[in-house]
């Protein structure tokens, strides 16, 4: 009877989940740590960064927009009720949820490293077409 939230981001070219913070509450700092690492990883692109989420609290936050200021990114939002605009974040949780969620964990620990496992496989075992 506990919840667990993930704030993965992903790179739009490979698919690769390069950040993602878990935690029991989806606050703005949970899903600021995931950012952070991501950016931190990408900032010496010749390329300008977009980071695109879905219009959540935590991505309207003030903490969050003077973040992606700092980083000099530029921030987009999917449209209101339209998961499209999102489509390779939400076909992602899709893949997860239906692989994770046919097995019982007894504890959130145990969810946890599941959770982490999986990513794992999703991005060093998946073959990725797009890709070749």
């Amino acid at each position: 009877n506990q919840k667990v939230y993930l704030s993965p981001v992903m790179d739009l070219y490979s698919d690769k989940i390069i950040a993602y913070s878990i935690s029991s509450h989806p606050s703005v700092s949970f899903t600021l740590t995931a950012l952070k690492h991501a950016l931190d990883i990408v900032k010496n692109n010749q390329i300008k960064t977009i980071v695109h989420s879905d219009q959540g609290v935590q991505y309207q936050s003030h903490e969050w927009v003077n973040t992606i200021k700092a980083y000099n990114v530029v921030q987009s939002m999917s449209r209101k009720g339209t998961c499209l605009d999102n489509a390779q974040m939400e076909s992602f949780f899709h893949i997860m949820k239906s692989e994770m969620m046919n097995v019982h964990y007894d504890t959130k620990e145990s969810l946890i490293h599941a959770m982490k496992a999986w990513i794992k496989d999703y991005n060093e075992n998946r073959i990725k077409e797009k890709l070749g």
